[in-house]
């Protein structure tokens, strides 16, 4: 995706955001509360990892109103400890509580990606396995979910059904083979589009190789079947080990020498990273 199609989406979303917290009255309680006061509001991680979304927060407060200023004091992709101040945010109060949650929904929910990304890449880094993204993303967060991942020090795999083509196990059972699978693709792409193939067992693998694979997705292999099959690749395709991948597994798959692994939990099982908004001199 270009990035002038991932900033008109991004302002998509915020947009849409908005109007789901705000709909057509606002906020009616800080309305109430306040008129015309100004004040300023400190952003503060109230958790350790990676920070990520600080973009995003600055579209939901320009989006609010373009008079709110955000000064970030921390960037996307660095580590913070808890009780950093990531931020100062200042401008009319009515503004700033308007945005608030909106803001820190994204930069929690982006920052918490990051985070799980770092641990997983941080837990691969005694390998040479690269740890990957996969397509299980809420939907509409997919550009800003795998540009998390990436915040994080992870890399992305395909970012839809458009960019690569992955032939899995309900297209090799309809086509009948790995075979005739990847022949139908060549026939109609030719050699446009990356093929990987998922596979099962060494047999499939050994499909694979034959018929000239670019990749092989190890599907839900032991480690000690990984290695026999990453033995039988010797090198002539990328090797992706896929399915189940917890943190505690990322090494020992590593180490049998595959040069990726893809992980679906890092994106479709997100922890909120802790940040707060509080007004400057206030309580905590």
């Amino acid at each position: 995706m270009k990035p002038a199609e991932q900033n008109n989406r991004c302002r998509e979303l915020v947009r849409m955001a908005l109007e789901e917290d705000l709909g057509s009255e606002g906020d009616v309680t800080s309305q109430a509360v306040f008129s015309d006061e100004k004040g300023s509001f400190l952003l503060t991680a109230k958790d350790h990892g990676v920070l990520c979304g600080t973009e995003v927060f600055q579209e939901v407060c320009r989006q609010v109103d373009e008079t709110i200023k955000a000064e970030f004091f921390c960037q996307d992709g660095q580590s913070i400890e808890s009780q950093t101040v990531i931020a100062e945010i200042s401008g009319p109060v009515v503004s700033v509580l308007t945005a608030e949650r909106t803001a820190v929904n994204f930069l929690s929910f982006l920052s918490g990606i990051a985070t799980s990304a770092r641990r997983f890449a941080d837990q691969a880094s005694s390998t040479n396995a690269v740890i990957l993204d996969t397509r299980k993303t809420l939907p509409g967060y997919r550009a800003l979910s795998k540009y998390a991942v990436t915040c994080g020090g992870a890399e992305n795999h395909r970012h839809g059904l458009y960019d690569m083509v992955l032939i899995k196990d309900n297209h090799i059972d309809a086509a009948g083979s790995i075979t005739e699978a990847v022949r139908r693709v060549r026939e109609i792409w030719g050699i446009r589009f990356a093929v990987e193939v998922e596979t099962r067992d060494l047999d499939e693998v050994a499909q694979a190789i034959a018929c000239k694979a670019d990749r092989i997705m190890l599907d839900n292999m032991d480690a000690e079947l990984m290695s026999r099959a990453v033995a039988l690749v010797q090198g002539k395709a990328e090797v992706e080990a896929s399915g189940n991948m917890t943190l505690q597994r990322i090494e020992e798959v590593g180490k049998t020498g595959v040069d990726f692994i893809s992980v679906g939990e890092i994106t479709h099982s997100v922890k909120a990273f802790d940040v707060s908004l509080r007004k400057k001199g206030g309580g905590t």
